[in-house]
């Protein structure tokens, strides 16, 4: 149990916890288009005012032990890897050779963050 609340390990499920929070605020709407856009937006607030919760300590504590630029590429790669999950299971969209190239590019450049 203390690994997962040391300042390595936290910060990062705390950031997968905030992305799920902040993907559903983003897209979870595109699934109610019937819906008026100003209820889309105060839904969308809610859900993301709980995503701020998580988000904002995750970077406070993990920045104890990382690089605001390494927190930084540890929740796009975090978002990007949420929302592929998210658009295939919950939006049924598909994925095509061109996102997960372009994906793999992202994660390449965020290889090069970590590099030592």
């Amino acid at each position: 149990m203390a690994f997962l609340l040391s300042p390595k390990v936290l910060p990062v499920l705390m950031l997968i916890a905030s992305n799920v929070f902040m993907t559903f605020a983003w897209y979870g709407h595109l699934k109610f288009k019937a819906a008026p856009l100003y209820a889309a937006v105060i839904f969308s607030w809610l859900i993301a005012f709980f995503e701020y919760w998580l988000a904002v300590p995750a970077n406070r504590i993990g920045h104890e032990v990382y690089t605001a630029a390494e927190l930084k590429t540890m929740q796009e790669v975090i978002t990007l890897s949420v929302f592929v999950i998210f658009s295939v299971f919950y939006l049924k969209e598909g994925l095509t050779w061109n996102h997960a190239m372009g994906f793999a590019l992202i994660a390449g450049g965020a290889a090069l963050i970590f590099r030592g």
